[in-house]
């Protein structure tokens, strides 16, 4: 697969203004992964960061069942409770272990008012290609 990010202003940023892809064979489309455990019960309430590290480390429990790592992420929407709090706790932790990669997939950060879950603080979904 060919990878071209895309990103025709020259203004800092953690994410891609886009990302083509081509000579692909699989895209996956992951479900929206939040703060919870193998057994499916909320971990972390009310700690932002300890809840996005858990939710990175289940998109990429997703990832490897399908034979993909973050490295074919190639786009990514993050759902948050408080973008205050989000962007002092969690976004740089976030941008740090997707650049371990060299991805900067092109999504939306989206401030709403609550998730499936009132204790949950984030949700991320994906769509991965190889």
């Amino acid at each position: 697969m060919r990878r071209t990010k895309v990103n025709p202003w020259t203004f800092p940023g953690f994410f891609d203004a886009g990302v083509m892809i081509e000579g692909h064979r699989r895209v996956l489309f992951l479900n929206g992964q939040a703060a919870v455990s193998a057994d499916g019960e909320t971990m972390h309430p009310g700690d932002m960061r300890a809840q996005a590290a858990l939710t990175l480390d289940n998109i990429e429990t997703v990832l490897r069942a399908a034979g993909m790592s973050v490295a074919n992420i190639v786009r990514m929407n993050t759902y948050v409770t408080d973008v205050d709090v989000y962007f002092e706790h969690a976004d740089e932790l976030i941008a740090e272990r997707l650049a371990k990669f060299d991805v900067s997939p092109p999504g939306v950060l989206a401030g709403i008012s609550r998730l499936a879950r009132p204790e949950l603080l984030i949700e991320l979904e994906a769509i991965a290609a190889d």
